[in-house]
C-alpha cells in the first residue's frame, strides 16, 4: 500500500498520521456540531475534545517511554519521533487517560456526562472509520492471511520497518472492514432520534463493541491473553458492550423531551 503520503528528502510524512489528523478534525467539528444540537456549549465541548485528544496522545507518549525506559534513556530524542512501538496496552492506556481527562474536564466545567458523552459518540465513529483507511494504507493493525479474493498483499519495506507488515502474503483487509463497521455505526447514530441522555453513547458502545468482538477473528497482530483464548480488544469489546447495555438500562430523559 502507501505507508509514505510524502517524501522530501529526509522528512517523512506518513499517510496513517495525516489520516489520523484529518479523522481527529472531523471528530472534533461534528462534536461541535452535535453539541450545539443537544443543547450544550461548542467551546466547551470544543476543549474537551481537544483536552481528551492531547491526553490519549502525551499519556500514550509516557508509557511507552516508561516501558521501554532503556531505550530512551540511550536515545532521549526518540520520545519526540514519529514511530511507535505496536503494543495494545499502550493504546488502551493512552485511552483511558484520554477518557479520564476529558470527564475530569466536564465535569470541572458543568458539561453533563451522559449528553456530552451522546454528543461524542457520532464523531467518535468517524474518526475510527478515517483512522482505520489510514491504517489500512500504512500496513498497520494489519489482517490475518487469508485466501479470499479480496485479500491484499503488503509489498512495501517502510510498512515492514515501521509497523512489521508482513510482506508477500495476502491478508484480511481488516482495516477496512473496520472502518465500514464504523461508518454504518455512524450513519446509524445521526439518523437515531436523542430521547434520552446515554442512548446514543450506549449505542455506540454495544453495537461498535459487538462489531470488533468479531473483526479480532480476522486480525494477524493481535495479543492473547487468558492462555490465548482472547485478544486484549476482545475483552475492552466485551466490557464495551455491557457498558452500551447498562447505558440503555439506565438511560436519562433529556429534559426537553419531559417537558414536553
Amino acid at each position: 500500500m502507501h505507508p509514505l503520503l510524502f517524501h522530501f528528502g529526509y522528512i517523512a510524512i506518513p499517510t496513517y498520521g495525516v489520516l489520523t489528523a484529518v479523522g481527529l478534525l472531523a471528530g472534533l467539528s461534528l462534536l461541535v456540531l452535535q453539541a450545539r444540537n443537544l443543547g450544550l456549549r461548542a467551546d466547551k465541548t470544543w476543549n474537551l475534545g481537544l483536552t481528551a485528544i492531547l491526553a490519549d496522545l502525551f499519556g500514550a507518549r509516557l508509557l511507552l517511554v516508561a516501558t521501554h525506559f532503556s531505550t530512551f534513556r540511550d536515545h532521549p530524542f526518540w520520545i519526540l519521533g514519529l514511530a511507535t512501538v505496536p503494543g495494545a496496552w499502550i493504546a488502551v492506556g493512552g485511552a483511558a487517560i484520554g477518557v479520564a481527562a476529558a470527564a475530569l474536564y466536564a465535569l470541572a466545567d458543568g458539561l453533563p456526562l451522559l449528553r456530552t458523552a451522546d454528543a461524542a459518540a457520532p464523531a467518535i465513529a468517524l474518526a475510527f472509520a478515517i483512522n482505520r483507511v489510514g491504517a489500512f494504507c500504512a500496513g498497520l493493525d494489519w489482517g490475518a492471511p487469508t485466501k479470499l479474493p479480496w485479500g491484499v498483499t503488503y509489498r512495501s519495506v517502510v510498512a515492514y520497518l515501521w509497523y512489521r507488515t508482513p510482506r508477500g502474503v495476502a491478508l484480511h483487509p481488516v482495516q477496512l472492514y473496520d472502518a465500514a463497521a464504523s461508518l454504518a455505526i455512524f450513519a446509524l447514530l445521526i439518523a437515531l432520534p436523542h430521547r434520552r441522555d446515554g442512548e446514543t453513547a450506549g449505542a455506540w458502545l454495544f453495537l461498535y463493541g459487538v462489531c470488533r468482538f468479531f473483526l479480532e477473528f480476522c486480525r494477524g497482530d493481535a495479543q492473547h491473553v487468558l492462555g490465548g483464548a482472547l485478544t486484549v480488544a476482545q475483552l475492552l469489546a466485551i466490557a464495551a458492550v455491557l457498558a452500551g447495555g447498562a447505558l440503555w438500562l439506565r438511560r436519562q430523559p433529556h429534559p426537553a423531551t419531559v417537558s414536553a
